[in-house]
């Protein structure tokens, strides 16, 4: 029979995988992880026909993707163009940054494998006899070795010819010249972070669907067990 355990400690834990499962696969997504130097946005002609100058933007560029402003719209606000610059895998700029695409692949479909599991918790506490708790958190820390992998090799790429021509001739490996980390980067290490709180929080989530007052209220024959 299907015991339903709700749990404060269990429920969290599911709620924090699926965020950081979701954070990392927009980070991934994202073209916000480098922010190049500043560019003018408009030429002497279209300035003096509106009066004024237009701030200069800044372009940005992922690990395949990027954005930036096509000159003949710079009037429209829809200025900006994002996407992937490289059509496959063999475009990406860097072999380094193929090797992060790779690692943080991998990471974050375990990391969604686990979010999509986490949710049926509630019912199906073990497999063949081994907690799926201790499983998810086994695997999430698998996840974070994988995402760490992927993030140390990230900062080696920025020597490739596209982050150069973003950057400045100054921009080697692990050296931004004239960039600066974008959002991105930053939520890749704070998703990479909280994916090991998740592996360490699972087995608190194990010890509370677990319990003895859990264990009394099944004997009680409750179907639907909620604690704090």
């Amino acid at each position: 029979m299907c015991h339903v355990i709700v749990t404060c400690r269990s429920m969290l834990w599911t709620l924090l995988s699926i965020v950081v499962a979701f954070a990392e696969l927009i980070a991934f997504m994202s073209a916000d992880w480098l922010i190049g130097k500043a560019k003018p946005s408009s030429s002497e002609e279209e300035d003096n026909r509106t009066g004024g100058s237009q701030e200069p933007y800044h372009p940005t560029l992922g690990i395949y993707g990027r954005c930036t402003k096509i000159s003949h719209m710079q009037l429209s606000r829809r200025d900006t163009l994002c996407g992937p610059y490289a059509e496959n895998f063999n475009e990406i700029a860097s072999g380094f940054w193929q090797a992060t695409a790779i690692f943080l692949a991998v990471g974050i479909m375990i990391l969604c494998a686990v979010a999509f599991v986490s949710v049926f918790t509630m019912c199906v506490q073990s497999i063949m006899k081994k907690s799926i708790f201790n499983v998810c958190g086994l695997l999430q820390g698998i996840a974070g070795l994988f995402l760490i992998l992927g993030l140390i090799l990230y900062p080696a790429g920025w020597g490739c010819q596209k982050a150069i021509s973003y950057c400045g001739h100054y921009a080697s490996a692990y050296k931004l010249g004239d960039c600066s980390l974008g959002w991105a980067f930053y939520t890749a290490i704070g998703g990479t972070i909280l994916t090991f709180i998740c592996a360490v929080f699972s087995a608190q989530a194990e010890i509370a669907t677990s319990s003895d007052k859990v264990q009394e209220e099944i004997e009680e024959g409750k179907n639907l067990i909620c604690l704090l």
